[in-house]
């Protein structure tokens, strides 16, 4: 909500990265639980986005509801 208000106020923001307080406890357990929005086989890199981050990314494609109204 904050970037969608920053771009309501005149905000020139280029750019966002989606972070989550899940990332730490991820690095937390040593990696055996994954919470981020794309999964990443540690054996090749792969990176796969997970459900979340395709609804992430049509949100931000869509833009966000007025949320004051």
């Amino acid at each position: 909500m904050a970037c969608h208000d920053a771009l309501a106020s005149g905000v020139n923001l280029t750019g966002y990265f989606a972070w989550s307080l899940m990332d730490n406890f991820e690095w937390a357990s040593g990696f055996s639980k994954r919470f981020g929005i794309y999964h990443v086989d540690f054996e090749t890199l792969e990176r796969t986005p997970k459900a979340s981050a395709k609804w992430y990314q049509k949100m931000i494609q869509n833009g966000l509801p007025d949320l004051n109204t």
